[in-house]
């Protein structure tokens, strides 16, 4: 694939001919693969696992595809296929003058589990990873299982996460630090869940500070715990959806 990468001092290409950001592991890039989303934008992604049980992992804005590569692979290790699409204007990824439109990119991953054969998604991401990931989990043509947001806002440049969740009645884990924002972030995390059509959904309040996938990656045992909590959700919502 031939476009201007974003972060051009922190891609290599490999050989496959896939731009992939440096941080990702070496044993993990022949993983990568480029996805077109629906106005031309080309993407660097990760595609881990396989098999018709799949999970988005968006990660948050100026943040990289490497938030939820740990989490990405542990998930593939137990069975899940798993896409990790890096947003435009971030990192391997195609840099463009205006950054909008990004719930197109996390359409393209969901676009891409299609394709490579999952016939189910469980959405997660961070910050408006998560709030883009509920957007277009609302008309997939793949079965909705389970939904995560971390310190995801209710709205992020154009993606409404609050007329998301009213939709998507499928379990549901938000996780937000109060610190986070100024107390916005919890704030906002607050009328998700309120709006949330979910039967079973949860509120964490994670005493960290941290945002997004900093609240597992930061925070020492307390985030390795988290994490595993994240881990188990997916699974839960997968044993409840047979």
């Amino acid at each position: 694939m031939s476009y201007k990468p974003s972060w051009p001092d922190q891609t290599v290409r490999t050989a496959r001919g896939h731009l992939v950001n440096t941080c990702v592991p070496k044993d993990l890039r022949s993983k990568a693969t480029t996805l077109t989303t629906s106005d031309g934008v080309h993407l660097s992604a990760l595609v881990l696992g396989d098999g018709p049980d799949g999970v988005l992992l968006d990660h948050e804005q100026g943040y990289n595809i490497c938030s939820f590569v740990d989490i990405g692979r542990k998930l593939a290790e137990r069975g899940y296929h798993v896409v990790i699409p890096e947003y435009r204007n971030h990192g391997a990824s195609e840099h463009l003058a205006v950054n909008e439109h990004i719930d197109r990119d996390a359409r393209a991953g969901l676009g891409e589990l299609r394709r490579v054969g999952a016939k189910r998604v469980f959405l997660a991401g961070a910050s408006c990873g998560g709030s883009t990931a509920a957007v277009a989990g609302v008309d997939t043509p793949l079965r909705v299982v389970g939904l995560l947001m971390m310190s995801s806002p209710a709205r992020c440049l154009g993606a409404d996460a609050v007329a998301a969740v009213r939709k998507l009645k499928v379990p549901t884990l938000l996780v937000v630090s109060p610190a986070d924002m100024q107390g916005e972030a919890e704030k906002q995390a607050r009328e998700v869940y309120a709006a949330s059509a979910a039967r079973k959904k949860e509120l964490v309040i994670n005493k960290s500070g941290f945002h997004g996938t900093g609240m597992i990656k930061r925070d020492g045992a307390a985030g390795a715990a988290l994490q595993d909590r994240v881990i188990a959700f997916v699974v839960n919502s997968y044993d409840a959806a047979r």
